[in-house]
């Protein structure tokens, strides 16, 4: 018993030397200054990481007109069957993902005025056609976009969009999945691709050019937090020899 007293008043006895408090204080403020510049870590490299993995996509999107203007259609062209006197619209784009915010087609979806010099046929509907080859930022590097235009097309009743597009915006080019790539040959080439947000015609597309993006160093942050927390331990290793 005698000897576990002494034991224990000699562990209290360590932790009231004159080096054991301040020691404590210094840990205590290093563990402080490390949690902010975790907090900064966080706070700068937010906004760099999201900025690095954005990118746009350059792409045809395909729209409904109507009496209200231009929406958005919900379906490929394969799978939307309109209906005569309907206005299907085309425009190039450089998009996030498509959808709402996308650029709208520029012309009118006016299906009276594009489609009056055409006359109705039996066993055959009318659909307006409109095609927005977009703006020489929305190209891709080396090609210029068409002027924008508009068609009548006369198919059959159950045609559908992509059959509506056929016949009057030849040549079409699909890639392995599909995907619609080029309207009346434009563009020449490519086929959605990405490229880095904010980028304009002549950028480089399907990644990142590997420079900086302006913000700081995950390996100097993280250099930093390294440097503390030694630092850390080798104060508190040298305190606890000299209080031995």
């Amino acid at each position: 018993m005698t000897g576990g007293r002494a034991t224990r008043t000699g562990a209290a006895a360590a932790l009231h030397t004159p080096y054991a408090r301040p020691t404590a204080l210094l840990l205590t403020r290093l563990a402080v200054l490390l949690l902010a510049l975790l907090a900064a870590c966080a706070t700068l490299l937010g906004p760099a990481a999201g900025a690095s993995s954005a990118a746009d996509y350059r792409y045809w999107s395909f729209w409904k007109g109507g009496a209200d203007g231009w929406a958005y259609q919900q379906v490929g062209p394969a799978g939307n069957v309109p209906a005569d006197g309907a206005v299907d619209g085309w425009r190039f784009v450089l998009s996030p993902d498509g959808g709402q915010d996308a650029p709208r087609p520029g012309p009118a979806a006016d299906f009276a005025a594009i489609c009056q010099g055409t006359a109705p046929s039996g066993g055959h509907k009318r659909v307006a056609v409109v095609l927005d080859f977009g703006t020489a930022q929305d190209a891709p590097g080396g090609e210029q976009p068409p002027a924008a235009r508009t068609s009548c097309a006369s198919v059959p009743t159950a045609a559908n969009s992509a059959e509506v597009l056929a016949a009057v915006a030849a040549p079409l080019r699909y890639d392995s999945g599909a995907l619609l790539c080029a309207i009346a040959g434009y563009p020449h080439a490519g086929c959605g691709d990405q490229v880095a947000a904010g980028s304009n015609s002549g950028a480089k597309e399907g990644g990142s050019d590997g420079g900086s993006d302006g913000g700081p160093s995950l390996g100097l942050l993280a250099g930093a937090g390294a440097v503390v927390l030694l630092g850390a331990g080798a104060v508190w290793q040298a305190r606890r020899r000299r209080t031995r």
